[in-house]
């Protein structure tokens, strides 16, 4: 008997014992996730393997004839299926480890949770190269907040990820809009668009299709629907200038005043709110063309840094592939509705919230020694994204989720000169390790962290951060987060 037959009579007797054959299946591939070794398996069983996961997930109906929904089958399993569908992924990750000539099928839902590692999964096999855990925090940090920056470096990928997600996630084109920002921007105009003064009750809209992509977002039919503005280069004029309304929006919850009818003008309505199933992302770039953002702009986004390592450099030469972002059309449309859910739910909350603001407030008592404290909004975010990162990815520790929100929170305001930031940065790296370590040995050497005691490090991509900031701010005599 080979290996799928045994696992498919397993499956058979558990339908038997149990009065639910959905809930069997579903405790079934639970069950096997944490059982099987998948290095037993040669290429047929795996092909087997992977068939009878995928008949048991993409196929299966319940009792009542209906496909597994967000809910999950009609008597709450939606736990069991939530697993399920993670451990399949993890099947996909060893299977691939094993044997390279098995391809990842583009996976369709119906209905399902949303899950971060399927787009990665997604993204993989369109020839994006991406770290597992960028994808985590960028998608929960949409999550967090509507509003979401990606800097770092020139070519790193930044405007290919929002473009695919978008792609990826969205039923159609008209879901999402990948506006480049013009140096001459100076005002709303280009985003909004503008009354005409000769045409009384006429409204000119811009040409790129923003205000339409709001105008879809905001209608009734569509609240379930995520909608992406992509700002591309963001900071090539002044943010502040053209983006003003939104900033402001974002906080009051008020509506932007469009023009002064009491009825729609080109099918523009008299006042417009920001939508709750609008994402907005920025990509920027730093160098002699472009403006710093004000902290007014960092408060109200979260910043995450894209770089290159020298093993992920290796290991794109060594699998260079092209990029094909057609197949990850729609991939992820399914998951569209619960993304759009979690995003609006308002009482998510974070298991271990005692353990988080005491941190927190380490981090605050000692920035305000140094002048650099962070404010109510900074540290509810904090709170809202712990308790994302920990429903959708259960497996990171306190010490990750703390790790990314000083970088996407707190890092990001820190700029200005030598005689300012000099006792800032020190203070930020000393809580960076544990035990009451001092960054004064990590500043003295060249080394590369991965080559020093890690065991005396509690959140390493900070203190790498920190350190780049500190080696810029003694050589230039001032630095700020984003790096040229």
């Amino acid at each position: 008997m080979n290996n799928r037959e045994k696992y498919k009579n397993w499956l058979e007797n558990q339908s038997e014992k149990t009065s639910g054959k959905v809930s069997s299946y579903l405790k079934a591939i639970d069950y096997l996730s944490v059982t099987i070794n998948y290095s037993i398996f040669e290429n047929e069983d795996l092909k087997a393997l992977q068939a009878l996961y995928e008949d048991l997930l993409l196929h299966q109906k319940d009792e009542k004839g209906k496909y597994f929904n967000s809910d999950g089958p009609s008597f709450g399993m939606s736990g069991f299926y939530s697993a399920a569908v993670k451990c399949y992924i993890d099947f996909l990750k060893n299977k691939s480890s094993i044997s390279k000539d098995i391809k990842i099928p583009k996976i369709k839902y119906s209905n399902t949770p949303f899950i971060s590692k399927i787009f990665f999964e997604s993204a993989k096999e369109a020839g994006l190269t991406f770290l597992v855990k960028t994808i985590s925090r960028f998608t929960a940090s949409l999550l967090t907040k509507p509003f979401v920056i990606l800097t770092g470096l020139s070519g790193s990928g930044k405007t290919k990820l929002a473009q695919a997600f978008a792609m990826w996630i969205c039923e159609n084109e008209g879901q999402y809009c990948i506006i480049p920002v013009g140096a001459d921007w100076t005002n709303r105009e280009p985003l909004l668009g503008f009354p005409n003064a000769l045409q009384s009750g006429e409204y000119v809209k811009p040409d790129n299709g923003v205000l339409d992509l709001l105008i879809e977002a905001s209608k009734d039919e569509n609240k379930s629907k995520p909608y992406f503005l992509i700002l591309d280069e963001m900071n090539l004029s002044h943010v502040e200038r053209y983006f003003a309304d939104f900033l402001s929006v974002m906080e009051t919850k008020k509506n932007i005043s469009l023009h002064s009818g009491k009825e729609n003008w080109n099918e523009v309505p008299p006042e417009l709110s920001i939508p709750k199933n609008l994402f907005i992302i920025g990509t920027v770039n730093i160098d002699e063309t472009t403006y710093m953002f004000s902290p007014k702009v960092l408060d109200r986004a979260n910043v995450i840094e894209f770089r290159v390592t020298a093993e992920e450099m290796e290991e794109f030469l060594k699998n260079i592939k092209s990029v094909d972002l057609k197949t990850l059309k729609s991939g992820g449309a399914d998951m569209a509705e619960d993304f759009v859910k979690i995003a609006k739910d308002e009482n998510i909350t974070f298991n271990e919230a005692e353990d988080l603001n005491k941190e927190l407030m380490n981090f605050f008592k000692e920035l305000k020694n140094a002048g650099a404290e962070f404010g109510y909004r900074s540290a509810s975010e904090i709170l809202r994204f712990a308790g994302i990162v920990n429903k959708l990815e259960p497996e990171w520790k306190m010490e990750d989720i703390i790790d990314s929100a000083i970088m996407q929170k707190l890092l990001p305001k820190v700029h200005g000169s030598r005689r300012k930031l000099e006792p800032v940065l020190k203070t930020l790296g000393n809580l960076c390790l544990k035990d009451g370590k001092s960054i004064d040995k990590y500043i003295s050497t060249k080394d590369d962290l991965n080559s020093v005691d890690v065991k005396e490090i509690k959140y390493p991509v900070s203190l790498e951060k920190i350190l780049r900031m500190y080696n810029s701010l003694i050589s230039n005599g001032f630095t700020s987060y984003a790096e040229a």
